[in-house]
């Protein structure tokens, strides 16, 4: 079956079970130091772009546009798309994002679009 991709808040604890932990933002989170956020790596290059993120704002309403907007910035970033894929290839990770929007947030559109292209 090959390595899993989870996705988890920065403000839950870390788990074992987490394998690698890759913060998948553009921006620190707040209020979380690096100690307490236990992130391997952090991947900025596969975030979505400000302006994507300022536009999208969290609203559920542009949930499926902000997926195809934030799928096509990542079809032309595929240097960081291949660095993501390389790490998966060697066992399980997990997206750490920061919003607290569990449905409609760049991990969980990144999940979606590794496991659709093809990983």
């Amino acid at each position: 079956m090959g390595a899993r991709i989870q996705i988890k808040r920065v403000y839950d604890n870390a788990s074992p079970a987490d394998g690698l932990r890759i913060l998948v933002e553009r921006l620190w989170p707040r209020g979380v130091t690096k100690a307490q956020a236990k992130i391997d790596i952090w991947l900025k290059e596969v975030a979505p772009s400000r302006e994507l993120r300022e536009w999208f704002g969290h609203d559920p309403a542009k949930w499926e546009q902000f997926q195809k907007k934030y799928w096509s910035e990542l079809r032309h970033n595929q240097p960081a798309v291949e660095q993501l894929r390389d790490h998966i290839k060697k066992g399980n990770v997990t997206f750490v994002y920061a919003a607290r929007d569990e449905e409609h947030n760049g991990a969980l559109a990144l999940q979606q679009y590794i496991v659709i292209s093809g990983r």
